[in-house]
């Protein structure tokens, strides 16, 4: 029922996407289906390709993702919804974490930014100073962190594809048992 929800109200039609005027640039390979597919191999993929570009600091991410998922043949509906885990509210919490295991890579302290003018919080000059300051380890630990989350992903959604896939085995066996026990 839930499924069908998204698929009817949520979740353009395949077809719709397909011939998009906006999405013609891509010809045929819009064609493929594991883009669209829901298995084992494009949602894992799908994933991975996702969470990775969520932390990449670029612009234009969904866009990335979709070509990254094209280009590997993962789910792409997946790969863009999972680019917006990276939003407003997730970003400063990441970005601060992926400065501290930057810094802790390095080996050096991570150095306190200067909050102190929060009125030029706001100003290019004042992102660009601090970014003068801090790029390095924040951008070896976004990069970290956006590998580990993509190899993460990928790994769950095989093991859990793979857990889903032995328990329906057991369940099936357990059923012909029990059909096989019980008299006509």
């Amino acid at each position: 029922m839930i499924k069908e929800f998204f698929r009817r109200k949520l979740i353009p039609h395949i077809e719709q996407l397909k011939n998009h005027p906006s999405l013609q640039f891509l010809g045929h390979l819009l064609h493929e289906p594991n883009l669209w597919h829901i298995n084992r191999h494009s949602l894992s993929t799908g994933m991975a390709v996702g969470l990775f570009c969520a932390l990449v600091p670029l612009p234009f991410q969904t866009l990335w993702a979709a070509l990254l998922a094209i280009a590997l043949r993962g789910n792409l509906p997946l790969a863009a919804i999972l680019v917006w885990l990276s939003n407003p509210l997730t970003t400063p919490p990441i970005y601060y974490v992926s400065y501290e295991l930057g810094a802790l890579m390095m080996g050096i302290h991570a150095k306190p930014i200067d909050f102190s003018m929060t009125s030029d919080l706001l100003s290019s000059s004042w992102w660009m100073k601090t970014l003068e300051s801090i790029w390095e380890p924040w951008l070896l630990g976004l990069m970290t962190l956006a590998v580990l989350s993509a190899l993460i992903g990928y790994l769950a959604v095989q093991w859990m594809w793979r857990l889903h896939v032995v328990f329906s085995w057991n369940h099936r066996r357990k059923k012909r048992a029990l059909n096989l026990k019980s008299p006509p």
